[in-house]
């Protein structure tokens, strides 16, 4: 059974991002999953400087990580149009140890927000950006709205739930080609 790691390109203790991923993961059929929270890897702003000076374990071990799955989902928290500090920190770190930070595989890559835009100026970064980094297959999901459209764990839109649906059996069929 292929296996994905999920995780928020935020640092929020109450990250909509997390609980789209999470949802997102819960709605695999024949993939196994963890999450994992950026919380729990501690690192300083990258620089020349500090990568000279003192190479981060955690840098290491978020990289390390990303080689035991087959496949990301990875839900993007946007801050003034584009990823979180937090996220492009630890995306410039690991791409220090590995310049395909997605390892070829296929990635879902979502964005959500309060507003209606639902993160599509971070999510068209990404789509830019990721399969120069790796994301072999990019498949990707907006939900606008987020606390109108998600409620008690779940996407409560019906066509919007449908079409997250659609998704991630793409993203599932790309894992098991």
């Amino acid at each position: 059974m292929k296996k994905i790691l999920a995780f928020a390109g935020s640092t929020s203790s109450t990250s909509i991002n997390k609980k789209l991923a999470t949802f997102a993961v819960e709605n695999l059929e024949n993939t196994s999953f963890d999450v994992v929270d950026l919380r729990d890897f501690t690192l300083p702003i990258y620089s020349e400087d500090e990568e000279k000076k003192d190479f981060p374990e955690d840098a290491v071990k978020f990289s390390a990580l990303l080689d035991n799955y087959d496949g990301f989902i990875l839900s993007l928290a946007e801050h003034n149009g584009t990823y979180t500090a937090a996220f492009k920190n630890i995306f410039d770190w690991i791409s220090r140890v590995e310049v395909k930070v997605f390892r070829d595989k296929p990635l879902l890559l979502m964005a959500t927000s309060p507003g209606e835009m639902g993160g599509q100026f971070v999510l068209a970064a990404g789509e830019q950006r990721f399969p120069r980094q790796g994301a072999k297959e990019l498949v990707t999901f907006s939900l606008p709205n987020f606390y109108d459209n998600f409620k008690e764990n779940k996407i409560v839109d019906k066509e919007l739930l449908a079409l997250l649906k659609v998704q991630v059996n793409k993203f599932e069929a790309l894992l098991n080609q």
